[in-house]
């Protein structure tokens, strides 16, 4: 009733004992999700009115995406009641309430400064000079928008949609995120957005004395797959940027000899794995770069380029193959996360001076694609003819030559065909500014800064929860795998949930988990989370972590 009054300034968060609550053990993972920055929203929010304060939104938030509740409509399946015990509330905001919650927050629009400030504490902590960066496709099927298509290689198709571009570190835990306004490569965006946070905000500073003392250091290495790849990109960001690059070769055509190569042992998550390397330094396009090859079992050669002078053979091939990492990455949390699910859909209008690839230039292009594929369909056909005729017996030439004028006409027509979509091609302009587009054609965007807010929780969540599994890392062998799923395993357990305001304590006591050696993982954790000492938000209740069964 005083929130309805406009009269209640801070939300009251009060535990009540409680037996056997749903999700109780994502309680477990508080302590890390403070220890990886969420409360730092502090920083850039200001409070919100009502009943649901800023900070009970992003708890809130925070705990449904590790409960593995997607989307606030999935709120309704669950007791808001039950899941509000979790907050020290008597109910969660149902799906209504939250989403206007959310609306209110991203409207600071300071989701982006919020990323940034994150993902340099992030970087700080990991002592990181490596950035994997790749893109990744949402997939839009509204009709609000127009959006640019774009290739979508999980599904071959080109649909339309938004593209997001990840800069995570070599174990897949994400830094940052930036999105592409239409249809933008990933040169385009390193070059405008990725590398001037990096050098100016996120990236560990490099100083020029350094830098000048040791002519072959780099600021930082950029590692990427084939779609960024370009020599003189390559040499750009050398020259003008002391940024180093890491990629995969295109467009490989020649073998080394399997003498150049020797073996090498390498660690990789603790497994010690043999690899056959080579290098060599080659030049491509006047650009002098180191290669490295790695040679399969079935003579395959893995080609690797690079223009860090100061890793070792061994590291270049390590740090390379450590890409598939935002891989599983992205897998993950397509899967637990619902990475694709775009969140709002506001439009909003493009800057009328922006740039993109002209839809008509784009259209002619492909045509010429496909009739190119005709023309060495019929070269093709016409060669096995040719060759046929000189087989065959002379009384089959007549029928031969038959069929070889009918191909010749077809390829005749097709080589006219191509020189005037050339022509055509050629009157138009390859970019044009958004201004420049029909009305009805012109592009726009989906609204960022819901979708951006969402995925710095998300990323929040991601880290926290690897931390935690980590912890209980050590009574299993299958590390990556077992790990996640014990985590996954606790959040969805019950527990008990015990306030003392005298002792000012709230013990959180873990329901038995389905075998021996999961109980004894989380019996052993609980030690290590109450060293921690952690308060519970906006509380002086210290948590104190028990297992129910001990």
């Amino acid at each position: 009733m005083a929130a309805a009054r406009g009269e209640l300034t801070k939300t009251p968060i009060e535990f009540t004992p409680s037996e056997g609550v749903e999700f109780g053990g994502v309680l477990f993972l508080l302590p890390a999700l403070l220890a990886t920055g969420l409360m730092s929203f502090k920083k850039h929010y200001t409070s919100l009115s009502g009943y649901y304060d800023l900070k009970t939104i992003v708890i809130s938030l925070a705990f449904m995406y590790l409960c593995r509740i997607k989307n606030p409509e999935q709120l309704k399946h669950h007791s808001p009641g039950e899941f509000g015990k979790l907050l020290g509330l008597d109910r969660v905001p149902e799906a209504k309430n939250l989403r206007e919650k959310m609306s209110e927050i991203v409207s600071q629009k300071q989701a982006g400064q919020w990323n940034i400030d994150l993902a340099r504490s992030w970087v700080e902590t990991d002592e990181n000079v490596f950035y994997y960066i790749d893109g990744h496709v949402k997939v839009y099927s509204g009709y609000k928008a127009n959006l640019g298509k774009k290739h979508i290689s999980r599904l071959k198709l080109c649909l339309p949609g938004m593209t997001e571009f990840w800069i995570n570190n070599s174990k897949g835990l994400p830094y940052f995120v930036v999105t592409g306004e239409v249809n933008e490569k990933m040169q385009q965006i390193i070059l405008e957005k990725i590398l001037p946070e990096l050098l100016e905000n996120v990236a560990m500073k490099v100083s020029d004395a350094d830098l000048e003392a040791d002519l072959d250091l780099p600021r930082f290495t950029l590692i990427f797959d084939r779609e960024a790849y370009s020599p003189k990109f390559f040499d750009i960001l050398w020259k003008e940027h002391r940024v180093a690059v890491l990629t995969y070769r295109k467009n490989v055509k020649d073998k080394w000899n399997n003498n150049d190569f020797s073996e090498h042992e390498i660690e990789i998550d603790e497994n010690k794995v043999k690899m056959q390397l080579a290098e060599k330094t080659i030049k491509l396009d006047n650009v002098e770069l180191r290669e490295v090859r790695k040679k399969n079992n079935d003579s395959h050669q893995t080609s690797i380029v690079t223009t860090n002078k100061k890793l070792t053979t061994m590291l270049i091939a390590l740090r390379m193959f450590a890409r598939w990492s935002q891989e599983n990455f992205f897998k993950y949390l397509i899967q637990d996360y619902a990475l694709d699910k775009i969140v709002h859909y506001i439009v909003n209008e493009i800057d009328d001076d922006f740039e993109v690839v002209n839809p008509a230039y784009n259209k002619l292009t492909y045509q010429l694609k496909k009739i190119r594929e005709k023309i060495s369909r019929r070269n093709a056909k016409l060669y096995k003819l040719i060759y046929k005729n000189i087989k065959d017996n002379a009384d089959k030439t007549e029928k031969n030559f038959k069929q070889q004028s009918k191909v010749k006409e077809e390829l005749q027509e097709f080589e006219n065909r191509e020189k005037e979509l050339l022509e055509q091609r050629s009157k138009l302009s390859y970019k044009i500014t958004i201004k420049q587009m029909q009305e009805e054609a012109r592009y726009n965007k989906l609204d960022f800064e819901s979708k951006l807010f969402q995925n710095v929780i998300k990323m929040i969540c991601y880290r926290a929860e690897t931390s935690f599994s980590i912890l209980l890392s050590d009574n299993y062998k299958k590390k990556t795998n077992e790990m996640r799923a014990l985590t996954k395993s606790l959040i969805k357990t019950k527990a008990n949930i015990i306030p003392d305001y005298k002792k000012e304590t709230l013990t959180v006591e873990l329901y038995s988990l389905s075998n021996p050696r999961d109980n004894k993982a989380a019996i052993k954790i609980c030690q290590t989370l109450n060293d921690s000492e952690t308060k519970f938000p906006g509380t002086n209740l210290k948590l104190i972590y028990k297992f129910a069964t001990v």
